[in-house]
């Protein structure tokens, strides 16, 4: 195959990314625009060794999954890759996807994933669904201001004020912004000089409250004539907080570091479920409130609080999950990198009188690990301890420093979040090798027409009785006396009536080896190469060695 071939090719499969995937005499094409079971037409544009990219030219026969694109500008824009494809066929590539990453990443086979896996959460209405929107602007070649979206993977602006995805609002709050611009003689930003003022508009809307809120980011401090601006916008029902937040870096970074108010407040609110949310500009708040409702309910359903539980909520925003959680726990404590969104969390709580919501500023792979060490000196050795930790980190996915705290931690519960398969792949096989075990996993439709989907996973500490019965010789096992006088969950219960401590399998069986007592071979350990992995303190190492000699074993 050489490039600028032109090819027909049955589109059989779907790319990670949306892509149709074909096959030409063995040789493999990805086709961005491709439906699974169309028929195209298409030109190479990279051709490697056993496969290559090429362009849409023509659909020949349209797949039943193909339907036409509510926005002129799908093909084009960077926002929207599946578009085209219809939305039950949409729920049903990201199940595949959730699927083909914990096999291939986590390395868990089909019948795990068959036995955990529920139903992806899909969307009644899939457009107009996003509260968030971040409109670049720059200069077409008149020399007009323009605004829409990036073209996919690149940064020339499809000019666009009505996006399919946004809320109706925003298509009037742009043209009255690109108004303003033309008629007061204001630029552009220019990405390649860094010239000109106006970078980005960020529009929110609140779904219950109906409260707007326009941010402009400019290339300075001022805004020339605002006051004319203000005046337009003003006049749009819900309006509710005009600001600036000034961005002079030379970089990819939307927004600035801080934000000034021009009219109104700083922030609009809105509410999911019945917990009212207080939103800056600079504060992460899930795009789609019908959906983020339904997959912070699932996450709580998955915690299944009881009312007694301390909870550690790691990435957490202004609070959003921590708040839905501190209805139901004894204690809750949050953690956010963002100093401003942990304001906001704080703001939250008390707006919504929950007082047992407890928040901290920094690196969850920072503050988790340092809360742990100092609780340790603190408490003469004694390890803290978490009934339920929840994360939902950024698309890099956890440090593995804070997957090796949450494993030290022995939650009976970890509920993972996920914006990206791939690295919630990657970090369930970290827990799952170190001693726990994935219940259950669901994808929540977070961004229907694209690619991504976010995921809730339920993990629990392993138990003794998670095995299969089989028969055995034991003499062929050559078993000692020792071992059979007692389970895990014996030596697991004795430490706990006669200590107070938790201890889990792998301490146990560390203790066991070191004792001389024999354990299955590769009983509790790590299935990776070079783990970190967690040594049994010495107060629980005296505590399971008491039980050992209370059930005769050593």
């Amino acid at each position: 195959m050489n490039k600028n071939d032109i090819v027909t090719v049955e589109i059989t499969d779907i790319g990670v990314s949306g892509e149709g995937i074909g096959h030409v005499d063995g040789y493999t094409l990805f086709i961005k625009d491709a439906v699974i079971g169309d028929v195209v037409e298409a030109k190479v544009m990279k051709a490697k060794k056993n496969y290559g990219y090429a362009r849409l030219m023509k659909v020949i026969t349209p797949s039943e999954y193909r339907v036409e694109p509510k926005c002129a500008f799908a093909r084009r824009c960077g926002g929207c890759q599946i578009q085209e494809m219809s939305y039950d066929r949409q729920l049903v590539f990201k199940d595949q996807k959730i699927r083909g990453n914990l096999e291939r990443i986590g390395g868990f086979t089909k019948d795990q994933i068959d036995t955990v896996m529920q139903p992806v959460v899909g969307m009644e209405h899939p457009f107009g669904y996003r509260n968030k929107a971040q409109f670049p602007f720059g200069t077409d070649k008149e020399g007009n201001p323009i605004t829409g979206f990036y073209a996919g993977r690149t940064h020339d602006i499809i000019a666009n004020t009505d996006c399919a995805l946004g809320v109706e609002q925003n298509k009037e709050i742009l043209e009255i912004i690109l108004q303003y611009m033309r008629e007061n003689k204001i630029k552009s930003y220019d990405e390649k000089t860094g010239k000109g003022l106006i970078r980005h508009a960020l529009i929110r809307y609140g779904f219950k409250t109906k409260e707007i809120m326009v941010c402009l980011v400019v290339n300075g401090k001022k805004l020339p004539k605002a006051e004319r601006l203000i005046e337009k916008l003003i006049q749009i029902e819900g309006m509710t907080s005009i600001t600036i937040s000034p961005n002079t870096r030379r970089d990819n970074v939307i927004m600035g570091d801080s934000y000034e108010i021009l009219w109104g407040q700083g922030y609009i609110t809105d509410y999911i479920g019945n917990v009212k949310y207080q939103i800056s500009p600079l504060s992460f708040y899930q795009v789609n409130p019908v959906q983020t409702e339904k997959l912070y309910g699932l996450a709580l359903e998955y915690a299944d609080l009881k009312g007694d539980e301390t909870v550690w909520d790691l990435y957490c925003g202004i609070g959003t999950i921590s708040l839905f959680l501190a209805q139901k726990a004894k204690q809750v404590y949050g953690v956010e990198i963002v100093p401003q969104a942990i304001d906001d969390a704080k703001e939250n709580a008390k707006i919504n009188a929950i007082d047992n919501a407890e928040f901290f500023v920094g690196k969850a792979e920072e503050v988790l690990p340092k809360y742990y060490a100092e609780y340790e000196r603190e408490h003469n050795g004694e390890t803290a301890h978490a009934d339920v930790i929840v994360v939902d980190p950024p698309r890099k996915g956890c440090d593995e420093t804070l997957l090796e705290t949450i494993v030290k931690m022995q939650p009976e519960k970890v509920v993972y979040v996920s914006c990206d398969s791939a690295t919630l792949a990657r970090d369930l096989k970290y827990l799952c090798a170190n001693g726990y075990e994935i219940r259950m996993c669901r994808g929540v439709d977070q961004f229907p027409q694209s690619v991504h989907v976010e995921t809730v996973v339920l993990l629990s500490q392993q138990k003794p009785d998670d095995t299969i019965e089989i028969d055995l010789d034991l003499d062929e096992l050559d078993a000692t006396s020792a071992e059979l006088k007692a389970t895990y969950q014996e030596i697991k219960d004795y430490v706990l009536k006669e200590f107070g401590l938790k201890v889990s399998n792998l301490y146990i069986s560390q203790v066991k080896r070191k004792c001389g007592i024999e354990v299955g071979e590769n009983y509790n350990l790590p299935k990776t190469e070079n783990p970190k992995v967690p040594q049994c303190p010495k107060e629980k190492e005296d505590a399971i060695k008491a039980a050992l000699k209370y059930f005769a074993m050593i």
